[in-house]
């Protein structure tokens, strides 16, 4: 995988995932395809798809910086 790539996806990825943990566009998106009952499980999925967003991004930024 290139590096520039691993980074803007580990950056891009913590974004959408933040936007979603932290407003209710998720609750509101499956309310209304009506999958509203797996919103107290959103912060278990969530949350750890941030975790692993952000050290993507961060493998990317490092690997990145070796390279310079």
């Amino acid at each position: 995988m290139d590096v520039n790539k691993c980074f803007k996806t580990g950056i891009w990825g913590s974004i959408i995932t933040a936007i979603c943990c932290f407003t209710p566009v998720l609750v509101v998106g499956l309310g209304f395809i009506g999958l509203a009952a797996l919103t107290p499980y959103l912060d278990y999925v969530l949350f750890t798809l941030l975790g692993l967003f952000l050290i993507l991004a961060f493998y990317g930024w490092r690997k990145q910086k070796r390279s310079c």
